[in-house]
């Protein structure tokens, strides 16, 4: 059997996280030139350069860092918010002061924006704007006033904060959007290949054993009749039987191997599709034509009931015996009904069940509402059939 290979590009956050590293370089470069045309004026030009080569080696290994997904954390992005700060607040020994109050530049200008970048890669928008604060509350303390550039420079890193962090977490969330419909999609193609090879294999080789049992059934239950042999009577009415199993087979594994929709929802399932697996020559189903979503391990207690229904339809009703299944959406609730044409049951004969120990309805239907929030109601008359109304709340 051949494996499905799913290409999936390079993640989006890598790339994001790519893109700060440019950035950080980028604004290195220009942090460099700036120094080499203004440094005549600096006090200590030593320092300056100092803290261009920490700017540096902390360029070169963030970039290291944040591109190993083991080591995106908060130690990291802590760390680095300490360096940005720190060579920020370096400015203030090295620019005049009273330069610093009329809003000269700092040494490393736009490139302390890489950490509140980094901050809203990680946390989205809220840690974004909160990185942003950090870097314009240390601006602020190193000039010791406010200005224009000052409060732009804060209003600037805000805004590429908060709008970086929303626009990432929405393409974040797309991403895996995409990611699981590829994978979806690449299920579905399996599931088609199984299918076609079923259907060309099992379920031909079942509705042959269906077709020729019937008929050898039919033919040896005439001899039978003819020889007034009991045992050739017997014998029909096994090979009848295993010709109705392997049509019921054929009709649940053609149902097991169609190709389902997605659920609408995460955690909901469409609860046609699991009743859609108790099909049977003798069971008919009625569903609505949009879909009926329940959470899946409600849906999973209902289609246990049912499925109990139906085999008390066959245990106490004979292999002829027919059964109706109705589903109805009724808003807040969701009611299936499973209808028999069988004999029915006298009053009393449930309790007397249970007083048995027999303990089936009890447990396999009535226990199963009962936990799902929902209820079991059975209601039979001799000569009228059973019929079983499961009803569950739709919250």
């Amino acid at each position: 059997m051949p494996d499905t290979v799913v290409c999936v590009p390079v993640g989006l956050e890598v790339v994001l996280w790519r893109a700060v590293a440019v950035f950080r370089f980028a604004a290195l470069a220009y942090a460099v030139v700036l120094l080499l045309t203004h440094y005549p004026s600096y006090h200590r030009v030593w320092l300056a350069w100092t803290t261009i080569g920490v700017m540096a080696l902390w360029t070169t290994a963030s970039a290291v860092l944040y591109g190993d997904p083991g080591r995106r954390g908060w130690p990291l992005l802590v760390a680095d918010m300490v360096v940005t700060v720190g060579c920020l607040l370096t400015t203030t020994w090295v620019v005049p002061r009273e330069e610093l109050g009329y809003g000269a530049h700092t040494l490393p200008m736009a490139w302390v924006a890489g950490a509140v970048l980094a901050w809203a890669i990680h946390g989205g928008r809220r840690w974004g704007a909160i990185g942003a604060l950090i870097v314009g509350a240390a601006d602020l303390l190193m000039r010791g006033q406010v200005n224009t550039v000052t409060l732009n420079g804060t209003v600037l890193l805000l805004l590429a904060g908060m709008v970086v962090g929303y626009l990432v977490r929405r393409a974040l969330d797309a991403e895996e959007r995409l990611q699981r419909a590829v994978e979806l999609e690449a299920a579905t193609r399996e599931r088609e290949r199984l299918a076609r090879g079923i259907h060309d294999s099992v379920l031909q080789a079942l509705a042959l054993i269906s077709r020729r049992a019937e008929r050898i059934g039919g033919e040896t239950l005439e001899l039978g009749r003819l020889a007034s042999s009991r045992e050739a009577g017997r014998i029909a009415g096994e090979v009848t039987e295993l010709g109705r199993l392997a049509a019921e087979q054929s009709e649940a594994l053609r149902a097991l191997v169609s190709v389902q929709p997605p659920p609408l929802a995460k955690g909901m399932v469409d609860l046609r599709e699991s009743l859609g697996a108790l099909a049977a020559p003798h069971v008919s189903l009625a569903f609505p034509a949009q879909a009926v979503l329940l959470r899946d391990d409600m849906a999973t207690e209902v289609t246990s009931a049912a499925a109990a229904a139906l085999d008390n339809v066959r245990v106490h009703c004979g292999p002829s015996a027919r059964a109706w299944v109705l589903v109805e959406d009724e808003g807040t609730t969701v009611t299936v009904t499973i209808r028999d044409d069988g004999p029915g049951m006298p009053d009393g004969r449930l309790e007397e069940a249970a007083r048995a120990g027999r303990l089936g309805v009890q447990q396999s239907m009535r226990g199963r509402m009962r936990d799902s929030g929902g209820q079991a109601t059975i209601t039979s008359r001799p000569g009228e059939g059973t019929e079983v109304e499961l009803k569950v709340p739709r919250a």
